[in-house]
């Protein structure tokens, strides 16, 4: 996929976004960090700071068996899977497979809108720092 992109002439770093739109090219974490530093109108080394903060904050959360819910977006959640039989298919004996937790994500309803077309993801503007507060009015004589 990535070579017919390269013979077409649409690949390079500036277009990545056409990438992975049109031709189901996967975003990767440092393209996610370039995402979020544009967004938020930071460097690229603090919006790597802040998402890797966010994973760690999600995934301590699962951790201790908690959920994350993050409005419009989503919901983290740990999940349970029974203990069930399985198959090894190179020899056909059935095996134990343990009970285990598996992350879950749900997602909110802004999000399967955004996924079915029927909301467009706009990007909010960077926040604008407050300036500085003048000082107070001179003291009266």
């Amino acid at each position: 996929m990535l070579e017919t992109a390269r013979k077409q002439g649409i690949f390079c770093n500036h277009n990545w976004f056409y990438l992975h739109v049109y031709m189901g090219v996967p975003m990767n974490k440092a393209q996610l960090v370039e995402a979020i530093a544009k967004a938020a109108g930071l460097s690229k080394s603090k919006a790597d700071v802040a998402l890797n903060a966010t994973i760690s904050a999600i995934k301590a959360e699962l951790g201790k068996g908690g959920s994350v819910s993050l409005i419009g977006f989503g919901s983290f959640s740990v999940g349970k899977r029974g203990a069930r039989a399985g198959r090894n298919p190179a020899t056909g004996a059935t095996i134990k497979i343990a009970a285990r937790k598996v992350a879950k994500f749900s997602a909110g309803a802004n999000l399967k809108a955004v996924v079915n077309g029927a909301k467009k993801a706009a990007p909010k503007a960077a926040a604008k720092k407050a300036a500085p507060k003048k000082a107070a009015a001179k003291k009266k004589r």
